[in-house]
């Protein structure tokens, strides 16, 4: 049975932990040869090339500035200062909604939280309810509604404060999804010139037996959008090159170092084996081996490539085709193209640097198949988690303990250990069972076919927050409740079971105050610690770094983690929205996560990330639903508590709360959510109005000639052998002169793509020398 002091433990533990962490944070940033992890956006941004740091050797690597130690915790008020306008400028609208949404949490738990303790907290505790029972329970649950006696009228207490917090909730969303909206619309008509503003991805490109897709495409817009066409890039299936190239990259990388592992030490040339990983088979010289497989990879990276660019099987049925205006692909991007809706699909081209190239080589007819298979795959791995979950939840009873492990009672019983057991162990062991959880979310999301990288993150997030809603909420919560219960059911009448399990459930709120703690407290100071990148820079720093380009190259800024952390940010709304009236005690550790989250991403979105990407906020309609669903999920278990503490009078009022939430929800989706899915075409002409007046002879083919060019086809510093290829690959976009007689229907010449018929070809090279 845990106890207020198993909290206290576990509070003690956490909080020592997270100020050691932010405490080691504020020491190592201060250092000059941290200044790369610790800032390296502002390295990216060109504003930093060295530590700020001069003088004596020494103070280019320690800080000898004694008076900065004291001034220790100035990144805070740092990473609060910048206003939210430069820091869309900055970093982004992605990363700046993404603050938002904790912020949010703020906005919604902060006045609850005052108007529950004031309120629920002296109803729950002037009860004697528990104490009278045969049921377990905690000093915690004395201020839950497991401490309300049957019947009681107390329980109308509960009823309103859930009306009250629902529409505090409802309000704070509405206003929310209102300001997004206006900052994602205004973000989209101020941002500069990007190549997604006027190009759609088409898929399912249906085969002819007389053109190529190259041609096929070209003629379909020609045909269809005369006016507003421009260009297009086929896709090519360069899977197999873009794995000779990284292969290649990654040999390179070994032999620097090891060049500069003999450069150092002339006396002795490196060796490694041949066999597996380099750990069995036959000892050669290891810059020789290196060199040779460089070499061997060179050359098949030349005949793949001499591959792709003759064999018409490399070409995918789909293509990126870009516009003379915002406009024409909006339109395009947003309509049926023609009356068989399964042929050319038409959706909004993700920037080049969203584009996941990999799944754009997978054929179209085939993602239906995949998606079920993930489906089906994603199914079983949620619900069979529950076994490890459940063995989990045993760590938090000491008597399911004694029982597994009767040698262990002496140690156990002890009351430092029995604390630490119950108060920090089942929130640690639950986070090392989801560490690599998003890493398989993230596979399934690639195997089902998205073609975006925002677009997986999205989906692995989606995937991510069903589990922790099944498995770390409903599991811990039913499963654990039932196993904790489970001696009494065995001594009740069946009658009484449905009353035991209502008791239950808000039981729960022990472990989950400890999760809250280990993994929001301590787990987000140690985000902002950087440990592992800050140990790989060092080491890169040590072995491979040759020149400044090396030592740029060391950085790991890394990014959000839009994947996990976003649905871990949800299991909080989760918990906070759903205990908000059952056990009121826990929304403080909710508020503390939500504030020091807010101020540690800040700081590392101003000074460390660099977004690999900008979909324009497009994630919150998701982020959106599902707080709504919790708080439906909320309304439910509220209304079977209820149902449990036979309150026959407040039980029917509270069933019209799910039918206004939902309510509420289709209203926010009709008002709102086409601002994150559609483009207004009204919005587009303004854009291309004001575009034309201040840049009448803007050359926009150029601008998007190579957008959509594969990367491995594109030049690069490192890229030996690159650049004569690309030229080839562009070129491919010229038309040859067709065969189909519907060619005489397609508008001549083609002023768009430099090409045309056959009879006016001439013509056309004239015109675009």
């Amino acid at each position: 049975m845990a106890t207020l002091g198993d909290i206290g433990v576990s509070a003690l533990v956490n909080i020592l932990s997270a100020f050691v962490f932010l405490l080691a944070f504020a020491i190592l940033r201060l250092q000059p040869f941290n200044d790369r992890v610790y800032f390296p956006k502002w390295y990216l941004k060109g504003v930093r090339c060295s530590p700020s740091r001069s003088g004596a050797f020494v103070s280019k690597f320690v800080n000898l500035d004694f008076r900065s130690y004291v001034r220790f915790l100035n990144w805070i008020p740092e990473a609060l200062k910048m206003p939210e306008t430069e820091l869309i400028d900055h970093a982004g609208l992605d990363s700046a909604v993404y603050l938002r949404i904790y912020l949010l949490g703020l906005k919604i738990f902060v006045p609850i939280t005052f108007l529950t303790f004031a309120v629920l907290v002296p109803v729950n505790w002037t009860n004697r309810t528990l104490e009278t029972s045969k049921d377990y329970f905690s000093d915690i649950d004395k201020l839950s509604i497991s401490n309300i006696p049957v019947k009681s009228p107390r329980l109308w207490a509960h009823l309103v404060m859930a009306y009250a917090c629902t529409f505090w909730a409802c309000y704070v969303l509405l206003r929310e999804y209102e300001i997004i909206a206006t900052m994602r619309l205004h973000f989209l008509a101020s941002e500069h010139r990007r190549p997604d503003q006027f190009t759609v991805l088409v898929r399912n490109v249906p085969p002819d037996p007389d053109e190529s897709v190259n041609e096929l495409v070209e003629h379909f817009f020609l045909v269809n959008h005369p006016d507003h066409y421009l260009t297009h890039q086929v896709v090519y299936n360069a899977n197999k090159l873009a794995k000779l190239v990284k292969e290649r990259k990654s040999m390179q990388n070994w032999l620097d170092y090891n060049q500069l592992k003999y450069n150092r030490n002339p006396s002795q040339r490196p060796t490694r084996k041949t066999g597996f990983l380099g750990l069995s088979g036959e000892k050669v010289d290891a810059i020789d081996y290196y060199t040779s497989e460089i070499d061997r990879l060179t050359k098949e990276e030349a005949l793949e490539r001499e591959r792709i660019k003759n064999d018409p099987k490399a070409i995918m049925p789909a293509a990126f085709v870009s516009f003379k205006t915002r406009w024409g692909a909006a339109v395009c991007a947003q309509t049926q193209q023609t009356r068989n809706p399964t042929l050319w699909l038409t959706e909004w081209a993700p920037e080049p640097r969203d584009v996941y190239w990999h799944n754009l080589a997978i054929p179209f007819v085939s993602l239906a198949i995949r998606r079920l298979v993930v489906a089906v795959a994603f199914f079983f791995l949620t619900f069979f988690f529950m076994l490890p979950i459940a063995i989990v939840q045993s760590f938090a009873n000491i008597e399911g303990i004694e029982k597994a492990v009767p040698f262990l009672r002496p140690v156990i019983e002890k009351k430092f250990i029995k604390s630490l057991i119950q108060g920090v162990l089942p929130g640690i062991a639950l986070k090392i069972f989801l560490i690599f959880l998003p890493m398989i979310l993230m596979l399934m999301s690639k195997i089902e076919g998205f073609t975006a990288i925002s677009v997986l993150e999205r989906k692995s997030a989606g995937k991510y927050y069903i589990f922790l809603l099944i498995n770390v909420f409903l599991g811990s919560v039913i499963t654990g409740a039932a196993f904790e219960q489970l001696n009494t059911f065995m001594k009740q009448s069946a009658n009484e079971i449905p009353r035991i399990i209502g008791a239950a459930i808000p039981m729960k709120a022990t472990f989950f105050i400890t999760y809250i703690m280990v993994d929001g407290w301590a787990g987000i100071a140690g985000e902002i610690l950087r440990l592992k990148p800050l140990i790989f820079y060092h080491l890169k720093n040590f072995f491979l770094v040759k020149n400044e380009k090396d030592r740029e190259e060391a950085m790991d800024p890394g990014s959000l983690d839009f994947a996990s952390n976003e649905p871990q940010t949800q299991l909080y709304f989760l918990l906070g929205l759903v205990y908000m009236v059952v056990t009121p005690i826990l929304l403080p550790f909710i508020i503390v996560f939500f504030g020091l989250a807010f101020v540690v991403y800040r700081h590392q979105i101003i000074n460390v990330y660099n977004q690999q990407y900008e979909s324009g906020a497009a994630f919150w309609p998701d982020v959106h639903a599902r707080i709504i669903t919790a708080l439906i999920i909320f309304q439910i278990i509220l209304l079977g508590l209820l149902s449990t503490k036979e309150s026959a009078q407040s039980a029917p009022v509270l069933i019209a709360l799910p039918v206004l939430t939902i309510w509420f929800h289709r209203f926010c989706k009709s008002r709102y959510e086409s601002a994150f899915v559609r483009y207004p075409l009204q919005e587009a002409m303004m854009k291309d109005t004001l575009e034309r007046a201040k840049e009448p002879n803007l050359n926009l083919k150029a601008y998007l000639q190579s957008a959509y060019l594969h990367p491995v086809f594109k030049g690069g510093d490192d890229d030996s052998g690159y650049n004569a290829a690309d030229e080839d690959f562009e070129q491919d976009n010229l038309l040859v002169p067709t065969k189909r007689q519907s060619r005489r229907n397609t508008p001549l010449p083609s002023k768009h793509s430099g090409s045309a018929s056959p009879s006016s070809l001439p013509e056309v090279i004239q015109e675009h020398p």
